[in-house]
């Protein structure tokens, strides 16, 4: 029995996400085994083979895989799966998109958005917005499976000392193509690594507001800045912004909510944060039920108060 883990990387390094992912794919049992699909992605390679519990780095080379086209990507997976029983992907934007393809081609079901490891072949996972976790058997042969990246520690980056494996890539199918992307510039910390999130809610009134309250609160903490989705559909807020079930899954050492009233939808993204601090003038607002420190206060005059004592 082994795993293989679909690395998400940049060509150069790892992303964070492929770490955590490795975490769960050692805890199905067996070698643990990484693909890296790239082009001129020797460093991305080499420092997969650093992880520590992995023993093989598979690096496929071609230009077809430079912007991780799903189709190629996917056709890669295919052509080494059958040595694997459980194949890992993280439950990100570019894992949903290769995963689904890879079931489908076995013939398998796909295991989503897992947070524990039962044993190989059993799994949780959160459903009804994370209100209950449903307990999962496969019986498939191989294991389609995606990784919710805050339910496991990642692996030590360094340690490790695995082989590289570097296989003929599978040809280019032509199925799509890259054509550009607009990438949001931030200086912030990356919303899903970021250690410390400041968030503010629909209350904040305007964009100008929620700039002029959140930002030197943020600044202060060093931290990434992220909102609720009531927030973001007002347009206080741009969408990579967006903390909940429909955006972005964080699970930070320190979570500032400031206006937030707690919504499923909310909560369901960001409950798993080691400390939740709730900023609210309703005392029956649904995010004290989940914070570790609640002030029921003015966020307008409590979060300059805040930022002054800093």
């Amino acid at each position: 029995m082994s795993c293989l883990v679909i690395a998400e990387h940049d060509n150069v390094s790892i992303k964070g996400a492929t770490l955590n992912t490795v975490t769960a794919a050692i805890a199905c049992g067996g070698d643990v085994h990484v693909l890296v699909a790239g082009h001129n992605a020797g460093g991305a390679a080499a420092a997969a083979a650093q992880i520590a519990g992995v023993s093989k780095v598979i690096h496929a080379e071609a230009a077809g895989f430079e912007h991780g086209l799903a189709e190629n990507v996917a056709a890669q997976v295919l052509a080494v799966a059958g040595a694997y029983s459980h194949i890992v992907f993280p439950a990100t934007a570019s894992g949903k998109n290769i995963a689904p393809r890879v079931a489908a081609k076995l013939d398998v079901g796909q295991i989503s958005d897992i947070i524990k490891v039962v044993s190989p072949d059993t799994f949780e996972r959160p459903i009804y917005a994370g209100n209950a976790i449903a307990t999962v058997q496969s019986a498939d042969a191989t294991k389609v499976i995606t990784v919710r990246t805050t339910g496991f520690d990642p692996a030590a980056a360094t340690g490790g000392s695995a082989a590289i494996d570097t296989p003929a890539a599978v040809a280019d199918n032509g199925k799509s193509s890259f054509m550009g992307s607009e990438i949001a510039k931030n200086d912030r910390p990356e919303l899903t690594a970021a250690k410390i999130i400041v968030s503010g809610g629909r209350a904040l009134g305007s964009g100008e507001k929620f700039a002029e309250v959140m930002t030197p609160l943020a600044d202060k903490l060093g931290a990434a800045m992220g909102a609720s989705r009531a927030a973001v559909d007002a347009g206080y807020a741009p969408n990579d912004w967006q903390v909940g079930q429909t955006g972005k899954i964080v699970a930070p050492q320190l979570y500032i909510a400031c206006g937030i009233s707690g919504a499923i939808q909310h909560l369901a993204g960001m409950k798993d944060s080691k400390v939740i601090v709730a900023i609210n003038k309703d005392p029956e607002a649904p995010i004290f039920s989940v914070a570790d420190y609640g002030l029921e206060a003015d966020l307008f005059t409590a979060v300059p108060e805040l930022v002054s004592q800093l």
